[in-house]
């Protein structure tokens, strides 16, 4: 592990503060060290209050926040005195220790302190650093980790047992921190948690940490256990979306709401899942037991989602009883699917949740196979865990958590996305919470958005072909598929049915038409596994009920979608897939209408550009963004009962009335 620190990257970030951002970012930024706001950080300064006294706080980082992109504001100003007088108390509840922590707060509006807040008060040392570094996780989750830690460290670290995080831990190490440091202490080892170090400085607590996990990964490597085999991934694989929209199914009704299900195969991914070990060394725990949040105490391995539900409810029956609390039971669906065939499925109520438990397994993975290499993997018992799990304060954020948006942990797919109505409906459907695949055969579609919700693929939808392999990559990106828009389509000059030749005839018909046959048929299979019903809607066009001379082929192409649509909606009615249409007219923030068109056509009417985009009986302007907004509405449950109709979006037309 190298060093990151820049004494000239450093210097534009003045004060103990910005030190604290500046050196915290530096440790985010490696994964290896935190994930997802893992870890956490802390400065001690002396600063005057409102009456001019000098006051000694510590600013520790605030609940929420993520090492990589943190910055000032995400570090909470506690009082340190009130802090070390807590660590005084002989016991205190984590609940009024969250409380103690907001008490303490010299901003109230500043966010809830991390709960190590009254361990990084104990510690020496201005700045402190707290990382779940990989490698000394693999290290202390072995049968002797313990000892391997001291062949490590010798006595530059002070090593603590493993205590659940919170007051009892910060107790645990009031007590024996100062027993077993000396003037050469400079970290201190959670067994089965994590690392901390100090300093100083922000420069030689962050290096410090550096070079205790450097140290630990020269420990894995001398003993063979820090380079894993990597094969080339899975071999080609025959189409997975059916199997993949069963099991995503299947896992939404455990989860009792529509989950997103991510697909990895990946070769560190199909390697592990390939081990002939996999369901003995799968089945310990977690690598720390924070991450029980994201992953559930343990994968499951193959698709028996019945068996996994039985003995997650047969876990917490037991152990809710020991705990002697009232607890209810959280759902009981796996976050993480372990298969031969499928590879590290991974899942979650939102996009992010399942990329999140996908970046915590992969380092999990590798700590796991570390660990086996070095001695033996062994996690923490399953009462630890439990009590993380289903720890008070994580409860309470569970409780407080707000209403999921309206369509959190389902799949939208739009085709002709990257531009116009196409990417207007992206932006309304992501408004709503939904995983989002755009399809375009503009390779821009592929660059539209970054983020885990969106996936855009490059799709010719007059190949058949293309059409397969986009929703099979849509499917391993997010599981399966919820809704579709079909709203790809072209406009073809103008041209009267007696000049009009077959091959642009037949051009329209192929897109406009044959494309989104194509699409339906596809699609319908996902359609019918969707946990809420499927749902399709058409953007049409006003030429469907008002056709006009010039656009024979338009007209003709856009009325046969809105027929098959019809056809559909009788058909598919049976598998609560409903499917409706939208009629616009002459939206003109599109690609088709350049201000030479719209200067043009306006022109040909005797109007102002102005006049002509709002020639309509409301005298209103059209948007892509008010066809997509409405285009969203109609899969969302306003429109429940609702199928085979036919809307207009076009400010009233005297045509169509």
């Amino acid at each position: 592990m190298k060093s990151l620190w820049n004494d000239q990257e450093a210097a534009a970030y003045p004060g103990d503060l910005g030190q604290r951002v500046y050196s915290s970012r530096l440790l985010g930024r490696d994964p290896s060290l935190v994930l997802h706001g893992g870890g956490n950080t802390s400065v001690k300064v002396c600063e005057p209050n409102i009456f001019g006294e000098p006051e000694d706080i510590l600013y520790v980082k605030g609940s929420g926040w993520d090492l990589e992109t943190i910055e000032a504001a995400g570090f909470s100003p506690c009082r340190l005195p009130h802090l070390l007088r807590l660590a005084e108390l002989p016991q205190l509840s984590d609940l009024q220790m969250a409380k103690e922590l907001k008490v303490c707060l010299t901003n109230p509006s500043a966010p809830m302190p991390s709960v190590e807040a009254i361990l990084h008060a104990l510690l020496p040392g201005k700045f402190v650093d707290h990382t779940h570094a990989d490698a000394l996780i693999a290290v202390t989750n072995t049968p002797d980790g313990e000892k391997r830690v001291a062949e490590i460290y010798g006595n530059r670290v002070v090593v603590i047992p493993y205590v659940m995080p919170g007051f009892k831990l910060a107790r645990l190490c009031a007590e024996l921190y100062p027993r077993h440091a000396h003037a050469g202490t400079i970290g201190l080892v959670l067994m089965n948690h994590g690392l901390f170090t100090f300093g100083d400085t922000a420069k030689l607590a962050y290096e410090r940490m550096i070079e205790l996990a450097t140290l630990a990964e020269n420990y894995l490597a001398n003993h063979r256990a820090l380079e894993l085999p990597v094969s080339k991934g899975a071999p080609a694989a025959a189409p997975l979306r059916a199997k993949l929209a069963t099991l995503r199914r299947e896992l939404s009704a455990a989860m009792g709401a529509p989950a997103i299900l991510a697909t990895h195969t990946d070769a560190p991914a199909f390697d592990f899942v390939q081990r002939a070990d996999l369901a003995v060394i799968s089945q310990q725990g977690p690598a720390t037991p924070d991450h029980v949040i994201r992953t559930k105490r343990l994968p499951l391995v193959g698709r028996d989602l019945k068996a996994y539900r039985a003995a997650y409810t047969d876990y917490f029956t037991a152990l809710a009883v020991k705990s002697g609390q009232k607890l209810t039971m959280l759902d009981p669906a796996p976050r993480v699917i372990l298969d031969p065939e499928l590879g590290l499925c991974t899942a979650g109520r939102t996009a992010k949740d399942a990329a999140i438990a996908s970046d915590i397994y992969h380092h999990t993975m590798e700590i796991i196979q570390r660990a086996t290499a070095l001695g033996g993997w062994q996690a923490l018992p399953a009462a630890d865990i439990f009590d993380v799990e289903y720890w008070d304060l994580e409860q309470a954020k569970l409780r407080n958590a707000g209403k999921p948006a309206m369509f959190a942990g389902e799949i939208a797919l739009v085709t002709g996305a990257a531009s116009g109505i196409g990417k207007a409906c992206v932006d309304s459907l992501l408004k709503r919470g939904a995983a989002v695949v755009g399809l375009d055969i503009n390779p821009a579609i592929t660059t539209l958005y970054t983020r885990p919700d969106f996936r855009g693929i490059v799709c010719d939808l007059t190949e058949e072909a293309g059409i397969s392999a986009a929703l099979e990559e849509a499917v391993r990106a997010f599981g399966g598929l919820d809704m579709l828009v079909l709203n790809a389509g072209i406009f073809p000059p103008g041209a009267s049915i007696a000049e009009m030749g077959a091959d642009l005839w037949r051009k329209v018909m192929t897109v406009n038409l044959d494309a989104n046959f194509l699409m339906m048929r596809e699609a319908y299979p996902l359609l019918k596994l969707a946990p809420n019903g499927g749902r399709v809607v058409v953007i049409g066009s006003k030429n469907v009920p008002a056709p006009g001379p010039g656009a024979a082929a338009y007209s003709a192409s856009k009325a046969a979608v809105n027929q098959l649509a019809r056809v559909a909606a009788l058909e598919w009615g049976k598998d609560r897939i409903r499917i409706n249409s939208l009629h616009p007219n002459m939206v003109f923030d599109t690609a088709i209408w350049t201000p030479a068109i719209l200067e043009s056509r306006a022109k040909h009417y005797g109007l102002t550009v102005e006049q002509y985009k709002t020639n309509n009986v409301l005298k209103t302007e059209v948007t892509s963004r008010d066809v997509a907004e409405l285009a969203a509405e109609m899969c969302g449950p306003l429109f429940a009962k609702t199928t085979a109709a036919q809307v207009p979006v076009d400010g009233g037309n005297d045509r169509v009335i």
